[in-house]
């Protein structure tokens, strides 16, 4: 779901993530984050969502050149937001079935790239830890001025640690009123050291005292505390 099509350019959800997009860059203006990766700490908290929407604020700006990868292989969603191909996508890439320019989706219309998943594998830690990630992160990261990863929950898999040790930055997504407090710090403690920008908290009912549907805020000292 888009909270910008069909939406007045005022509307909450809309504003909401250009104001997350307004919070990143004044981060990147004090560090470099062109790299970044987005979690949560369980399934179905809106991961997805946020990056699908954070990138279609992010291109909303001129010339922003942009690529999406979906490294969450054992889920991969991304690709249905735009309506594009699953495959070949990263996990072909990562087994060395497929070069980078076969895996790249271009949308015409905008300066958006997407890394689909790619096909369903039954390794994808393994995959996720060869040398042929960092390899493509290094080869495409000059060419975008942003780079985002969608990447698995934390805490049932490894993968988001993994992915995250090549990124310049990590954002948590979590759930209002269905995340446990307790839960979501646990998850958090593995990426201390990772650059941890901060936190999204999604699905905000009305009224509930955030001040809309979307917030963020940085970590400040990078550690999520």
């Amino acid at each position: 779901m888009s909270v910008f099509e069909g939406q007045e350019e005022g509307n909450l959800g809309a504003e909401r993530f250009r104001t997350l997009r307004s919070r990143l860059y004044q981060i990147a203006s004090t560090r470099t984050v062109r790299k970044l990766l987005i979690t949560s700490t369980l399934p179905a908290e809106g991961k997805t969502f946020v990056v699908a929407n954070l990138a279609q604020s992010i291109l909303r700006q001129p010339e922003r050149r942009l690529l999406l990868i979906d490294g969450d292989l054992r889920a991969s969603r991304l690709h249905l937001c735009f309506g594009a191909q699953r495959s070949p996508g990263l996990a072909d890439y990562l087994a060395g079935e497929a070069d980078i320019y076969s895996v790249l989706q271009k949308d015409e219309d905008s300066n958006l790239c997407l890394l689909a998943g790619g096909r369903e594998v039954s390794n994808p830690s393994e995959l996720l830890l060869n040398t042929r990630l960092k390899g493509l992160l290094d080869q495409v990261t000059p060419l975008f001025d942003w780079v985002i990863l969608d990447a698995p929950p934390a805490l049932p898999v490894h993968d988001a640690s993994i992915i995250a040790d090549h990124c310049d930055g990590v954002l948590f997504v979590v759930r209002a009123g269905v995340t446990d407090c307790d839960v979501a710090s646990k998850a958090s403690m593995d990426f201390q050291g990772k650059n941890l920008l901060g936190a999204v908290l999604n699905r905000v009912e009305r009224g509930l005292g955030y001040g809309g549907y979307y917030y963020s805020y940085p970590a400040g000292d990078g550690t999520g505390k």
